[in-house]
């Protein structure tokens, strides 16, 4: 979803625990060290295309951000990596591996 399944070995990546499932948010940053296409299942026409993948965490969150942080930042057009983040993580209560722009990938690094 939103460009997840290009991750690829030596990306790093943001970790967050789903609010939904009891976690807080961003809690780690990593690099990929294995990273490979899980086949579709047979039989169904549609399928979100989903990867499997292996990080090395490389540090912890020094600060909270997560959906309470990030819900006000709802106006989708107005380019602001908050903005970014709300809408590919948040709008669906799903877990999910997205591609960042540069600019939200700058921003997250500043929670390091």
């Amino acid at each position: 979803m939103y460009g997840g399944k290009h991750v690829a070995e030596g990306d790093r990546v943001f970790l967050f625990a789903s609010e939904n499932e009891g976690g807080q948010g961003l809690f780690a940053s990593g690099i990929v060290t294995w990273a490979a296409p899980t086949p579709p299942k047979p039989g169904l026409a549609r399928q979100t295309p989903r990867v499997s993948m292996a990080v090395e965490r490389t540090a912890m969150a020094r600060s909270r951000l997560g959906r309470g942080e990030l819900k006000r930042f709802s106006t989708w057009g107005d380019g602001r990596p908050e903005t970014e983040l709300n809408f590919k993580l948040y709008r669906q209560a799903t877990n999910k591996v997205v591609g960042l722009s540069a600019e939200a990938a700058a921003f997250l690094q500043q929670f390091f």
